[in-house]
C-alpha cells in the first residue's frame, strides 16, 4: 500500500485548515499557498472531503473551509480511507481456487495480510485530527521562540 499525493496532501490540507481556522472559515488559496500545493488539486480533494461531510463550504468573499465536526472526531483513518479508498496492503483475487481454503496464499492472507491490515487499520483510527493540532503546536514550542530584530 502506498499513500497517493491525493491522500498526503488531503490529510496537510486539513491539518492546515484545523491549526489555522480558530472557529472561522479558511480560504482554500491560502491553504494552497501555506502548504505549496496546486489550489485546482486542492479544489478536487476538498470536493470529496465535503460530500464525505469532513468539510463545509461557504460560499462568497467571506467563504472558504470549515471542519465539519470538532478535530477530536476526525480520525486520520476516515480521512485516508475517503480519499484512498480501501487501505488493505493486499487485494485478494475474486477468482479463488477450489481448495483456496487449504492453500498457502490462504495461509499467508491469515498469518500475514489480514494482521497487517489490521495494524494499519488501528493505527490510522487511533489518530485524530486534534492529536496532530497538537503534536504540530507542540513542535512550534520545541523550536523555541524567534526573534527577529
Amino acid at each position: 500500500m502506498k499513500i497517493s499525493t491525493k491522500g498526503r496532501y488531503g490529510l496537510r490540507a486539513l491539518l492546515d485548515l484545523a491549526v489555522h481556522s480558530n472557529g472561522e472559515h479558511v480560504a482554500l488559496s491560502n491553504i494552497a499557498e501555506r502548504q505549496d500545493i496546486s489550489e485546482n488539486y486542492l479544489e478536487q480533494v476538498f470536493s470529496t472531503l465535503r460530500k464525505a461531510g469532513i468539510i463545509k463550504s461557504v460560499k462568497g468573499a467571506q467563504g472558504g473551509y470549515i471542519l465539519a465536526d470538532r478535530t477530536s472526531n476526525i480520525k486520520v483513518g476516515k480521512i485516508l480511507r475517503v480519499l484512498e479508498g480501501d487501505l488493505s496492503v493486499v487485494q485478494e483475487d475474486d477468482d479463488l481456487p477450489d481448495n483456496y481454503y487449504e492453500s498457502i496464499q490462504y495461509c499467508l492472507k491469515l498469518n500475514v495480510w489480514d494482521k497487517l491490515n489490521e495494524s494499519i487499520n488501528t493505527m490510522v483510527d487511533s489518530i485524530t485530527l486534534e492529536d496532530l493540532v497538537q503534536a504540530y503546536k507542540s513542535m512550534g514550542n520545541e523550536l523555541g521562540d524567534m526573534y527577529y530584530i
